[in-house]
């Protein structure tokens, strides 16, 4: 039997450098997938278990919309997955501009607050759930001239902890797992001289994610797990 056979999933930010890796991971794994991004569609991921949503998490009633879809279709939702984010840096929190707060808030933060506060309430229903998010290294370890990525990285981690102190009583564990650099396409196109052989493969992310939303981890919870490779 696979690990995550019939677990319906949502997986936020599932087409990119990272998230097609994970959406493919938990296919393999037997969930059905919900993947969601602005861009996606069916086409992307060509599995009978697989489901598209082309949408835009920006705001609450977006995030509500997805939610009762999912429910609507699948009558339950097993994981959520929060692989979407970005990155602006570069400039020294000075020198940061309003603009660029914003974007990684929205980016970082809020819209996993949106769709994790969408969720939850079906999750408690249902007594069991998962509540993962990809954070960053950078935010236990934050860095300069990256004032802003970093911070709405610790506060995605927070925001995890949180979720999993207030639902420990409905069985719903919630954790981040921190990534140093990864080998994307774009990480490669915006540092392309960098020794990526001390990156963090994708797999390996994807890989633990799978595990944490198995039955295997249900008692792993409010934690915040490093990927560091040979960053350690």
């Amino acid at each position: 039997m696979q690990p995550l056979e019939g677990k319906v999933t949502v997986i936020t930010g599932a087409k990119g450098g990272l998230g097609s890796v994970v959406t493919e991971a938990f296919l393999a794994a037997g969930a059905r997938v919900v993947g969601v991004s602005r861009t996606i569609r069916q086409a992307d991921f060509q599995r009978p278990e697989f489901l598209a949503m082309a949408l835009e998490l920006s705001n609450a009633d977006a995030a509500r919309a997805l939610a009762s879809d999912v429910m609507g279709r699948f009558g339950r939702i097993d994981a959520l997955v929060h692989v979407m984010g970005g990155f602006a840096g570069g400039q020294s929190v000075a020198e940061t501009d309003d603009a660029t707060i914003e974007q990684m808030l929205d980016l970082n933060y809020r819209a996993a607050f949106y769709v994790a506060r969408a969720v939850l309430p079906h999750m408690r229903q249902q007594g069991s759930g998962r509540i993962l998010a990809v954070a960053s290294r950078q935010g236990v370890e934050p860095g300069a001239m990256v004032g802003a990525y970093s911070a709405s990285k610790a506060a995605l981690v927070a925001l995890v902890r949180v979720i999993a102190l207030e639902n420990k009583d409905r069985g719903i564990s919630a954790n981040t797992v921190l990534p140093g650099t990864m080998d994307t396409p774009g990480n490669r196109a915006g540092d392309p001289n960098a020794d990526r052989s001390k990156w963090v493969q994708p797999a390996q992310v994807a890989a633990l994610l799978v595990h944490l939303a198995s039955d295997a981890a249900a008692q792993i919870t409010g934690a915040a797990i490093p990927i560091y490779g040979p960053q350690v």
